[in-house]
């Protein structure tokens, strides 16, 4: 049977998560950092720039499908994981949004990170 997954819930966790691996796809970012054995954890977060309340949470709610559904097998091993929502996730195929999950994680497995986005100006 797999270890249970916990949900992160302290902003300091989110701003350590936000210190690890960064890997950017279409409609989201996925951070993950070791979390020194407090076994697999996720977050979800995303910005009022997306949208306004409504679209918020239903994008929240896809992604804490998607993490529920993918981090038993492909999740790593004492990682927080955490989604930051981006503009176009709302809309995306959710089809295509698991398979963009699961080549994030494979990514992340492998120990290879995009760059962080440059601030704009």
């Amino acid at each position: 049977m797999s270890e249970p997954l916990h949900t992160i819930r302290k902003r300091a966790d989110f701003l350590a998560a936000n210190r690890g691996l960064r890997n950017a796809r279409a409609g989201f970012v996925l951070l993950t950092r070791g979390n020194e054995g407090q076994g697999k954890r996720f977050g979800v977060t995303v910005t009022k720039k997306i949208g306004n309340s409504v679209v918020r949470n239903r994008m929240k709610r896809r992604f804490r499908e998607l993490l529920r559904a993918a981090l038993p097998g492909e999740g790593l091993a004492d990682t927080d994981h955490v989604l930051i929502g981006r503009e176009g996730g709302v809309e995306r195929d959710f089809a295509k949004m698991r398979d963009e999950l699961s080549q994030a994680l494979a990514r992340a497995r492998e120990g290879k990170g995009d760059p962080a986005r440059r601030r704009k100006r």
